[in-house]
């Protein structure tokens, strides 16, 4: 599922109408917020269904991102047709983000189904015809630094499990990950001194992307020293304000205070468990996470097999900041 916003105001303000009912009376952005709703709730072919009526009665509303969205429902939903038709408008739409077609995991019922290939081809074809747009050398240069920062980092987990995290062979892996930061970072300095903070109308949605792993992945003085540019970057549309959070926490937490939108975890040095570092106010965690388009951080934490219950962290909190305030001997 693409990035969404948690509408909870909505939710209570509709309760108890059918949904037939409500789509009769609700506009485009009423349907597609509770059809988010029922999504979270795993309500998946609830959410289809209201994806489809908003579709059916605003046809001119259409957003790419809700056509995504709705194929990611309709396949939860196991209705693998419905998903197919929603992925064939989004390719007649232009849409070429051909990587998260390919990890997303909503998605992933439909990969063994036999129109997949066609949709992934069609798919890649816009991409293409979108990437000649491009500085093709700057986009070449930024997909061969992607691929720097990306490939020793895929193999992490990999070696973790064969030799554990005390091992040499793990110390030695992480050096290779540095060493490769170090060579793209040089890279990417030089491409932001030249050209500034460039935004994906010129190298892509990929080359931005990577200009800001570059970015977090360097040393602290270096991630500060960026900050101020990357956020003028999102103020004019150039970077994304969901990278701009995540810089901020690293920021942050490497600083020895909380982090605001609970990007970043880690495992406890006790238990081996992940957990969510040191977070400000967890209450509204998920506010402040839809206000730069992040979505819950339940659902962030799914990927770890992780479950956020803000009680309970709370409760754990203190424990948690005892962890941090070691680290800088306080």
């Amino acid at each position: 599922m693409l990035k969404r916003a948690f509408y909870i105001s909505l939710y209570f303000l509709f309760i108890g109408l059918s949904g037939r009912v409500l789509a009769q009376q609700s506009s485009y952005t009423e349907l597609i917020k509770l059809a988010s709703l029922k999504y979270e709730s795993k309500s998946y072919l609830e959410s289809g269904m209201l994806y489809a009526e908003a579709f059916q009665n605003f046809p001119q509303e259409i957003k790419t991102n809700d056509r995504y969205n709705a194929a990611c429902s309709w396949a939860l939903a196991k209705q693998n047709d419905s998903a197919f038709v929603q992925l064939k408008h989004l390719e007649e739409m232009g849409y070429s983000d051909l990587n998260q077609l390919n990890k997303d995991p909503d998605l992933a019922t439909l990969r063994a189904a036999v129109q997949w290939e066609n949709i992934r081809i069609g798919i890649a074809g816009n991409r293409e015809k979108e990437r000649s747009k491009y500085n093709q050398e700057l986009l070449v240069l930024l997909d061969s630094i992607y691929l720097s920062d990306q490939v020793y980092r895929k193999q992490l987990d990999s070696v973790e499990k064969t030799f554990g995290r005390t091992t040499k062979e793990y110390k030695l892996h992480w050096v290779k990950i540095k060493e490769a930061d170090s060579v793209n970072l040089i890279k990417v300095e030089a491409i932001l001194a030249k050209h500034g903070w460039l935004g994906a109308d010129s190298i892509g949605k990929e080359g931005n992307r990577t200009l800001f792993l570059v970015i977090q992945h360097a040393s602290i003085e270096t991630q500060e020293k960026y900050l101020p540019m990357m956020q003028a970057a999102a103020r004019r549309g150039d970077a994304n304000l969901s990278s701009v959070a995540l810089l901020e926490d690293r920021i942050n937490l490497s600083r020895g205070r909380k982090q605001v939108y609970g990007s970043q975890i880690a495992k406890h040095p006790e238990t081996g468990l992940f957990y969510v570092l040191p977070l400000e106010d967890p209450d509204h965690v998920d506010k402040r996470r839809a206000e730069v388009g992040l979505g819950p951080l339940s659902e962030y934490l799914a990927r770890w097999k992780m479950t956020w219950d803000v009680e309970e962290y709370k409760r754990n909190l203190p424990s948690y900041m005892a962890i941090l305030d070691a680290r800088f001997g306080r």
